[in-house]
């Protein structure tokens, strides 16, 4: 019995020093199979997490450019919105000014610019009045004056206003030159060499023009013409019927051409001349003889422009006046 109880005691330590044992073993691999698993799922969210970031990082280059692009459409829109604004308000100064000249205004050249201000005929005595005042009053003594002379002073001052007014220098800009459009054209019935013309100078009715170029221009090339117009001749008869204005052309006596305005004038454009105020007769008095003494210096230059002393005749903002092809001849 007792040699049993010995044999049977090694047997159960033995047993549970192997159940110790597999727990232990147990305990390990779980242990390492819960580690391993960790460090996966961690590279995995380091993975996920690189990705995300360049995914982000490809977004915002792609937002950056469509937002330049974006930017640049915009910025190309807006030129050319600008261009088209700076398209409409010149063409509505120059309908501006043409009005203006229509009612009495002068045109005055503003310093360092080619635009041009406007002053009522009004405004101008009113200023040469207000000099004319200062002058007088610098002129006067300091002594009492008797009320008699005063009165002679203020009537002499009245009398030397509209001398001074009158006394502008006869050069291009007392003639009334604007663009026109041959709407009509014809033989004048009483006379060979004579065109009979409609021209459309931009006011209420189209002028009646007579003009002496059936031999040089055929009668084709008359009609629906952009030409320049002096508008402010006074009117004459020829052959009977009476010529509210003259075509200018540049001149030989072999050769006559129409004068061209620039592209993109319209009928009532006013043309300029660099250096000269625009400040036109109503109506050129013959006995004075103003488009007479500017005739001479009316020229072509080299590049057939149209020119007054060497300054060029243009359109604000459109361009010059030019012949096709005769250079350094009159104008007329």
């Amino acid at each position: 019995m007792a040699l049993q109880e010995l044999t049977i005691f090694p047997s159960l330590t033995i047993i549970s020093m192997l159940r110790a044992t597999c727990r232990f073993a147990l305990n390990l691999t779980e242990s390492s199979v819960t580690k391993s698993f960790k460090m996966s799922a961690f590279q995995q969210i380091v993975e996920n997490n690189k990705r995300a970031e360049m995914l982000v990082e490809s977004i915002k280059a792609e937002m950056a450019g469509i937002q330049e692009e974006l930017i640049k459409r915009e910025k190309q829109k807006l030129i050319a919105e600008n261009a088209a604004l700076t398209k409409q308000v010149e063409a509505a100064l120059a309908k501006l000014v043409a009005l203006e000249v229509r009612n009495g205004k002068k045109q005055i050249p503003v310093p360092g610019q080619r635009s041009f201000c406007t002053t009522t005929t009004g405004a101008t005595a009113a200023d040469t009045s207000a000099s004319n005042t200062k002058e007088a009053a610098a002129a006067k003594p300091t002594t009492t004056v008797a009320p008699k002379e005063k009165k002679v002073k203020e009537k002499k001052a009245a009398a030397e206003k509209p001398a001074a007014a009158a006394e502008a220098p006869v050069d291009v800009g007392r003639l009334d030159m604007r663009v026109g459009k041959i709407v009509e054209v014809g033989r004048h019935p009483d006379a060979d060499s004579l065109y009979l013309e409609k021209i459309d100078c931009g006011e209420a009715a189209p002028r009646t023009v007579v003009s002496g170029l059936v031999k040089f221009v055929p009668l084709e090339e008359m009609q629906n013409r952009m030409v320049v117009v002096l508008c402010n001749l006074k009117p004459a008869k020829m052959r009977g019927v009476t010529s509210e204005a003259m075509v200018m052309c540049a001149s030989t006596p072999e050769k006559v051409e129409v004068l061209s305005p620039p592209a993109g004038a319209v009928p009532g454009d006013l043309v300029h001349c660099e250096g000269y105020v625009r400040q036109p007769d109503a109506q050129l008095n013959p006995k004075k003889k103003i488009f007479e003494t500017c005739a001479p210096d009316l020229l072509t230059n080299a590049e057939l422009v149209a020119c007054y002393k060497g300054a060029a005749l243009h359109v604000p903002g459109k361009g010059n006046v030019v012949a096709q092809t005769l250079k350094n001849v009159n104008v007329k």
